[in-house]
């Protein structure tokens, strides 16, 4: 048996029917000629069909089974991990642009992969090598949205020890329009620290990362400019001194 919920931003997720012996039941307040259910238990699918799409259906929506616990005997519900649907007018477009910057930083190396300007804001973003998909080290951020546009950008980063620099990783994005790879040895590019904290206080996840940069810089300048005021201050006691031995 097959259920299907529906959960709406915000709200609680409700089910909106489940499938058994071919056939859909579906809950009372949904119309019930709107949904189509088809299962493949040889391929183990079940696919939900929703005709003539209005705004109110833009939800996620997941599908859920109960599985016997083979130690206790106990049923769990276990949910996919959703499909998020969308109802625009707005046609979907690619990402118009995405690069990956590199930042050095003592004994690592961090890879900020940026996306930029595409519709819808569903997106799928990975970090792999040449072997496997990388998890360890890997921040994910959220997309946003640009304050003139209605598009969407993402940034996600890896940080990598100083040994693995000649390494080669990936960044891979999913989008409905476009499937793309990006090299962190093809495609990388050294930003400054100016660009790299443009960048990042674009994420608001990402502003501390930046603010370590920053104040490493300050702290430099400021224990410069301390110098340079006590090597003043000693001058100037110097200067008195002899004043006073010649008079």
């Amino acid at each position: 048996i097959i259920h299907w919920y529906k959960q709406k931003e915000g709200e609680a997720p409700e089910r909106l029917l489940f499938f058994s012996g071919r056939k859909a039941t579906v809950e009372s307040g949904f119309q019930a000629n709107r949904y189509i259910v088809e299962g493949n238990s040889v391929q183990k699918q079940c696919v939900l069909t929703i005709k003539d799409v209005i705004p109110d259906d833009a939800a996620t929506y997941y599908c859920a089974y109960w599985d016997p616990h083979s130690v206790s005997g106990y049923y769990n519900k276990v949910f996919g991990s959703g499909t998020k649907l969308i109802v625009s007018e707005k046609a979907s477009s690619p990402p118009a642009n995405s690069e990956i910057l590199q930042k050095k930083h003592e004994n690592q190396t961090t890879y900020v992969c940026l996306i930029e300007k595409f519709y819808p804001e569903v997106i799928r973003v990975t970090w792999t090598d040449d072997e496997k998909e990388v998890t360890d080290n890997v921040v994910k951020g959220d997309t946003w949205q640009s304050a003139k546009d209605d598009e969407y950008s993402i940034a996600s980063w890896l940080t990598v020890p100083a040994e693995n620099k000649d390494k080669k990783y990936y960044c891979k994005y999913e989008h409905e329009e476009k499937q793309d790879s990006l090299s962190t040895q093809d495609s990388v590019k050294t930003a400054s620290q100016e660009e790299y904290c443009r960048t990042v206080f674009n994420r608001g996840n990402l502003i501390l990362f930046c603010l370590i940069f920053v104040t490493d810089q300050l702290t430099h300048r400021t224990a410069y400019l301390v110098y340079i005021i006590l090597l003043l201050k000693s001058s100037m006691y110097y200067l008195i001194l002899l004043f006073f031995i010649y008079k």
